[in-house]
């Protein structure tokens, strides 16, 4: 169980949970989390949006009956979270520029702040974009080199990769394709999946997906993947 410090919306439909947590934690990496018995069955996979000084935090998006409890949840309530699971992006030297949509921007934060107080002279772009209205575009700003920003139109008509970059994207599985089909070859991609998930540590097989190399598991093997090993490029 874990002590939830805040849990407020942000923005309609969107939340960010923070909880008291003390342990090793790396970007791109998820926890289970309850607060309910029987109903219902599952836990929710819900990826890290930032971790510092024993504070963990979660951004989510209300979509069904285990987020909307979830949000309903206050300061000083219990919630039960299992992880952290999964394997995070790798650390990386080079410069950086990440491309996020929608919620799939939640754990893009924690990566652009691990990776500028670990390079601190390189070269960070981010790409957001948005469907309806952005959320938590200040604390991306404050990391960023430069940002690019859209709400309502296709974020990827604007993504223009530098020679020196890897890229890191996450967010609807179609913005992810068109980055892996359309970045050039010579960039490293990197892309974090979602999937329904049971257990969380590959014992289920619930939430096995195809790759080059056979079926995976995206709580397991995942979530993050090199693009080539996901999509047809």
């Amino acid at each position: 169980m874990a002590l939830i410090l805040n849990n407020s919306a942000i923005s309609p439909g969107i939340f960010k949970m923070t909880v008291a947590f003390t342990g090793v934690v790396k970007p791109g990496q998820f926890f289970m989390l309850r607060a309910w018995d029987k109903d219902p069955l599952l836990s929710r996979p819900i990826s890290v949006h930032n971790y510092e000084t024993g504070q963990l935090s979660f951004l989510y998006q209300v979509v069904g009956k285990g987020t909307e409890i979830l949000s309903q949840l206050q300061t000083d309530d219990e919630v039960t979270i299992q992880g952290p699971y999964g394997n995070g992006f790798p650390e990386i030297t080079g410069d950086l520029c990440m491309v996020g949509g929608g919620i799939g921007t939640a754990p893009l934060y924690y990566l652009a702040r691990h990776y500028r107080e670990q390079n601190p002279t390189g070269k960070c772009r981010i790409y957001l974009g948005f469907r309806d209205s952005a959320y938590g575009v200040d604390a991306f700003e404050a990391l960023a080199d430069e940002m690019i920003l859209d709400v309502g139109g296709i974020i990827t008509n604007k993504l223009v990769v530098l020679a020196s970059e890897t890229v890191v994207t996450c967010g609807p599985e179609i913005m992810m394709e068109t980055v892996a089909k359309t970045v050039p070859a010579d960039n490293t991609v990197y892309v974090s999946l979602e999937a329904h998930m049971a257990c969380g540590i590959g014992a289920c097989l619930g939430c096995s997906c195809e790759t080059r190399s056979g079926n995976k598991k995206v709580c397991k093997d995942g979530p993050v993947f090199v693009r080539e090993e996901v999509f047809n490029v």
